[in-house]
C-alpha cells in the first residue's frame, strides 16, 4: 500500500469555498489503475489557517506515479481552483509506503 498526502494551509473564511472545489470537481481516480481511496481531511485551526489534508491510497508507488503521468491527472487538475487568497503556502506533498499491514 501507498498513501499520498498533500497538506493545505487554508486562509481562515475560505475552508467553504475551498470545500467546494474539491466535492465538486471530477477525480477521474475511479478509473485509473491500482487506485483505493481518497478523503479530504479537514484539520486544526489557529489564528491564521485551517490545516487541510488530501489523502490518496494506491496499490503502490508506481501505481500513484503512473497517475501523475496521465491524462485522468492532467484532466483533474485543469479544472476549477480554488479563489484567490484561499491558499496561504504551497500544498506539502507526502508520501508513504506501509511498512506494516
Amino acid at each position: 500500500m501507498f498513501i499520498a498526502m498533500n497538506r493545505f494551509k487554508i486562509a481562515l473564511g475560505f475552508e467553504e469555498g475551498f470545500e467546494a472545489v474539491w466535492r465538486d470537481r471530477d477525480t477521474y481516480l475511479n478509473a485509473v489503475p491500482g487506485f483505493k481511496s481518497f478523503r479530504l481531511l479537514k484539520g486544526p485551526s489557529n489564528e491564521e489557517h485551517t490545516l487541510y489534508a488530501s489523502h490518496s491510497i494506491w496499490e503502490d508507488r508506481s501505481a500513484f506515479e503512473a497517475w501523475t503521468e496521465s491524462e485522468a491527472f492532467r484532466k483533474a487538475h485543469a479544472q476549477t481552483s480554488a479563489p484567490k487568497g484561499t491558499y496561504l503556502d504551497h500544498p506539502e506533498l507526502e508520501l508513504f509506503e506501509a511498512v506494516v499491514e
